[in-house]
């Protein structure tokens, strides 16, 4: 039984009791006639084109709209061509279509094989958003060729602790890189005629007893750390719905409260649009989740079942006005996005370019990949002879779950170096044989061990280590000490979904950080081996020596709780801003990344609409810089501020000696914190800004300016 169906058994849902009856894609037709149906009439507004269609519903219908109707299938079938992640049932009579939802939105979409992209955690790294809207163009092409209507993605998480299972989904630890990745990503979906579903609203960040965990967050950390990414995308990229999520958030369902559904998103973020619920088990309670903002449960109604919703309206917990107003919502939704006005997309994977999606899989691949430590073994430079290590280097490696893409085709490392070797001899070993191994990289020029974990959706991982990161790959932490006391050339090559644990770091020549790189990762990989890209990336989580190091660190109250209640007592003090606070030196440091040639960072300076830094190549070869500008706050008694918080980035390719001047806008919320006690951002008495290629290298320091 797949994962996601035996989740369901285990939590006491009876997965047969749930289907219903599944309309055929596109069985519905376009609007129609504006002479006989008003509310087809595409000069007036999304509003009043919802209101006319409203009430031409009968209450029977109203209730329809209110639930998705296909709970099954894809959950049985996620490879086929046809399967989708769920639907929401249309009315023919009134124009309305069925509205058809892909999975794997994240990374791709899963519905048959197509086109699996690097994880979204790749796509933090990159610091890039360009990269971000070609990722979104990308998943809204492919979704729309498939027939689909909604894309199910972003993941706006923020990494909480290492550990959680679905940190591969999001962008990393920080809300402001994952807000600029967002925006653009779910713009350039859009821009493909594809809505988005932007997930999973709020505080979501472990998979431990999800469906139930109570998230205890105080106002400032929501307001700084787990709500910023999605106010940016519903200010800023305006996404068409709004997933919330399974947990709950200081004692109330995400999906049933009324205070961040119907009060921040909704009232102080101006969203327009619909918000459905996480897959099974998220509306906890009938009126509740009506009454505080939530238009569709998804994948089927058993809160919003017909027979649910007319008990509610019966016993009058749920009014009549509030069922009107979420299938407004919802009709206006459809309006808006042109959904209404338009024929249903054929399914026609056949029309997709692959090529080009097979070249955007792997040069964001490349964008992303991160060289953490190197002591000159890189760029490999003509080896005679490699030897290839780890089982992890013949193999596809992925999350699991919801977001996981059957790729068309795949390259793992093996084949990719394999390919690029040009002459070098290349011996393969699994490592299940650590003498085998040994043997290997003792005779070899270099050795290159690959090292994976196994993120996915419904567990969380164990511990930190690569001991225990996948069973079946058995100790890989050993496997890699073993390898570097047999040949000091020793490179290791992770494929991971967050931060892991390096004990062996100072004792090998150089390490990798690829990420899940997708179906072109193996050319990625080896091309940034041999040396023939510069790699791109930089840290978007931090890594620690110690697992007692995070945030979270060994307090079970933190993580994964105590009682069904996991308490954020760290505060705002999340990823970087807390080792930064505490004096805690990292393995690797947020935003840190190496390049196959160096930078200087010069004349930083100040103005009222934001700062310029001078980047300039000082190493002979082109290469990829990353330019990071962070603001220190200060200056009001009682409210503890982090060292500094990231409020700019850049990427920039340069060649040997050339320089560009980098702009960071800035303004008056880059210097401001959340007021507990006014409820409202305030300014920092104090600032500085700071400049430099990662969060501990800033040698750049200037005052603050005032924000325009």
């Amino acid at each position: 039984m797949p994962s996601r169906v035996s989740s369901l058994v285990a939590a006491g849902v009876c997965v047969a009791a749930l289907t219903v009856p599944v309309v055929p894609a596109g069985a519905a037709t376009p609007c129609g006639d504006p002479r006989r149906r008003p509310w087809c009439d595409t000069s007036l507004s999304p509003d009043r084109r919802a209101a006319l269609l409203l009430r031409a519903l009968t209450p029977h219908e109203r209730l329809g709209l209110m639930a998705g109707d296909d709970p099954v299938g894809p959950l049985l079938t996620p490879t086929s061509a046809t399967a989708r992640e769920g639907t929401v049932r249309g009315v023919p009579r009134l124009g309305i279509p069925t509205v058809l939802m892909a999975g794997g939105g994240p990374a791709g979409i899963r519905q048959g094989r197509g086109t699996a992209l690097p994880s979204p955690i790749a796509l933090g790294a990159g610091f890039d958003s360009a990269a971000a809207a070609r990722f979104g163009r990308v998943v809204g092409d492919e979704a729309r060729r498939k027939g689909n209507d909604v894309a199910l993605g972003p993941a706006l998480d923020i990494v909480r602790t290492p550990r959680g299972g679905r940190s591969f989904e999001g962008f990393g630890e920080d809300p402001f890189l994952t807000a600029r990745l967002a925006v653009p990503w779910i713009r350039a979906v859009q821009e493909q005629g594809v809505l988005t579903s932007v997930k999973h609203f709020p505080a979501n960040n472990q998979e431990f007893q999800r469906f139930t965990v109570d998230a205890v967050v105080g106002a400032r950390a929501l307001r700084e750390v787990y709500l910023p990414p999605f106010e940016a995308a519903v200010r800023e990229a305006r996404p068409a719905t709004v997933m919330c999520a399974y947990n709950l958030v200081n004692g109330r369902p995400s999906c049933g409260s009324r205070p961040i559904l119907d009060g921040v998103l909704r009232g102080e973020w101006g969203f327009r649009g619909t918000v459905i619920s996480d897959w099974f088990l998220a509306a906890k309670d009938t009126a509740g989740s009506a009454e505080a903002g939530l238009n569709i449960e998804m994948p089927v109604g058993v809160r919003y079942s017909p027979a649910a919703l007319l008990a509610a309206l019966g016993t009058g917990r749920l009014s009549r006005a509030t069922v009107d107003r979420r299938v407004h919502e919802y009709l206006r939704t459809l309006f808006a996005h042109g959904v209404m006005d338009r024929a249903p997309y054929p399914n026609a994977p056949g029309t997709i370019d692959t090529a080009a999606h097979d070249r955007a899989a792997r040069e964001l691949a490349e964008g992303g990949i991160t060289l953490l430590r190197n002591d000159g073994v890189l760029p490999l430079r003509a080896p005679r002879s490699i030897a290839l290590i780890g089982s992890a280097a013949g193999e596809y490696v992925s999350g699991g779950g919801s977001s996981q893409v059957t790729p068309r085709a795949t390259v793992t490392v093996r084949q990719g170096v394999q390919a690029r070797a040009r002459g070098a001899a290349v011996t393969y070993r699994d490592g299940r044989d650590v003498r085998s191994a040994v043997a290997a990289a003792r005779e070899a020029d270099v050795a290159i061990v690959v090292a994976a974990d196994a993120k996915s959706e419904f567990t969380d991982a164990p511990c930190m280590t690569l001991r225990c990161g996948d069973p079946r790959r058995g100790d890989q932490d050993a496997l890699i000490r073993a390898v570097a006391a047999a040949n000091p050339r020793t490179v290791v090559v992770l494929q991971t979904g967050a931060p892991v644990l390096t004990p062996w770091a100072e004792d090998v020549a150089a390490v990798v950080e690829t990420w899940y790189p997708g179906q072109q990762g193996g050319h990625a990989v080896a091309r940034m081996l041999f040396g023939d890209v510069d790699p791109g990336g930089r840290l978007p989580v931090t890594f620690p020596v110690a697992e007692r190091d995070t945030p979270t660190g060994t307090d079970r109250r933190r993580y994964p709780g105590v009682g069904g209640k996991v308490h954020y007592s760290e505060g705002v003090f999340v990823g970087y801003r807390h080792y930064d606070r505490h004096g805690i030196a990292p393995r690797f440091p947020f935003g840190h990344g190496l390049s196959y040639t160096t930078f200087a960072y010069r004349d930083l300076r100040v103005g009222p609409r934001g700062a310029q830094v001078t980047v300039v190549n000082t190493g002979n070869r082109t290469g990829v810089a990353v330019p990071q500008l962070y603001v220190a706050l200060g200056g009001t008694p009682g409210v503890p501020q982090p060292p500094r918080q990231l409020k700019g980035f850049a990427k920039v390719t340069l060649a040997p000696g050339a320089s560009r001047r980098v702009t960071f806008p800035l303004d008056a919320r880059s210097f401001a914190y959340w007021d507990e006690k006014g409820g409202r951002w305030q300014a920092a008495p104090r600032c500085r800004i700071l400049a430099g290629s990662s969060s501990r290298d800033l040698p750049l320091s200037a005052a603050c300016g005032t924000p325009g």
